[in-house]
């Protein structure tokens, strides 16, 4: 989710040196976020005054490293900031659900989504310049498939035994693939191979490990037909 749309953008726009910045950046930010998350939940819920304080160290140190990525990169391309900015609801939301010590809800799934799949087009304007209808084509295939893997997962791990979830998964699935025909139609292929996981793998004893490697051959999969496959040109 952090890697594939950061990659596409850089494929799609261009390689430019100052990915090599951006992606350290975009990854410490995260980290620095997971941190910050746990300290203000476990601020609330736990009993233990030290659990929440061990989080400060990695915070500040993830935060420190973040900010000497982020600075120079800040200063040779301003429209950075905007792009944070964009960021900053979703993070928000983020928060929130981690002071509820409700991480794991649906909702605060899709808000992490969203942001990361908007990187792939800061990663490509940071390359090619602009963004245009491609790169946006590109990021709504991405926004498809990882709020796919929100319900997906959890059909398989923590609500496995859930009709609800398991109906909602698969529904989610079968329109996922109509709207990416709409972006193009060679996207059928691996949205129907996304569509074909959600129906046939829930219910069965498969181990958390084998779930992790079908996502990432599926996120790889996807990567390949957005940019190997030559869609959405620029």
């Amino acid at each position: 989710m952090l890697v594939v749309p950061f990659l596409a953008g850089a494929l799609l726009g261009g390689f430019d040196g100052w990915h090599a910045v951006l992606l350290p950046a975009w990854l410490l930010a995260y980290c620095a976020a997971f941190h910050g998350q746990q300290y203000l939940r476990l601020r609330r819920v736990s009993r233990n005054p030290r659990a929440p304080r061990r989080h400060l160290a990695p915070l500040a140190g993830f935060g420190a490293a973040f900010a000497m990525c982020a600075v120079p990169l800040a200063a040779a391309y301003p429209w950075l900031l905007i792009a944070a900015l964009c960021a900053a609801p979703f993070f928000a939301v983020n928060l929130v659900y981690a002071y509820r010590n409700d991480e794991r809800a649906t909702v605060n799934g899709i808000a992490a989504v969203v942001p990361a799949c908007g990187m792939l087009l800061v990663s490509d304007r940071l390359g090619g310049g602009t963004v245009d209808s491609g790169a946006w084509q590109a990021a709504a295939a991405c926004l498809l498939y990882f709020t796919g893997t929100v319900l997906y997962v959890k059909t398989m791990i923590r609500e496995r035994g859930s009709e609800t979830f398991r109906v909602a998964s698969a529904v989610y699935h079968g329109l996922a693939v109509v709207a990416a025909v709409s972006l193009d139609a060679w996207l059928a292929v691996p949205f129907v191979v996304f569509f074909l996981r959600a129906l046939a793998l829930p219910g069965r004893k498969v181990r958390i490990a084998v779930v992790g490697a079908v996502e990432v051959l599926c996120s790889l999969l996807l990567l390949a037909f957005i940019v190997c496959g030559g869609l959405f040109p620029r």
